[in-house]
């Protein structure tokens, strides 16, 4: 008992078939390109982060140096102070120098800051 006979999709059927098939194609090409451009953009998004954190540390590392410096330039300079009246103008000169010092570290460090999160979140084209 043996049939020979094929079995034959109906044209209507293949045609449907293929149409989806070229459907579920683009929309896998579409998704992988869309996948693709995103992690091209977190990668650009993480090398701007990179950098901005980079120009951060290398900042904070130079103002601290500064501030060192300068503190150890204060307490040499009241070990030669003659007397206490020199002693407190030179407490009063380096609490002056520093608080402006700080506000202007401060001030760039926000400004470092602020254009590392701008870049990161700036569209790209």
């Amino acid at each position: 008992m043996s049939d020979n006979r094929h079995f034959e999709t109906p044209k209507e059927m293949r045609s449907m078939a293929e149409a989806s098939f070229d459907q579920a194609r683009k929309a896998f090409e579409k998704f992988f390109s869309t996948a693709e451009r995103t992690a091209g953009s977190i990668e650009e998004r993480g090398a701007t982060m990179h950098a901005g954190a980079r120009d951060i540390g290398t900042t904070a590392f130079s103002y601290a140096e500064k501030n060192v410096r300068a503190s150890l330039d204060y307490a040499e300079a009241l070990l030669h102070a003659k007397d206490l009246p020199e002693m407190i103008r030179l407490h009063g000169e380096y609490v002056q120098t520093q608080t402006r010092s700080l506000a202007e570290q401060a001030g760039e460090m926000g400004r470092i800051f602020g254009r590392t999160a701008m870049e990161a979140v700036r569209p790209r084209n």
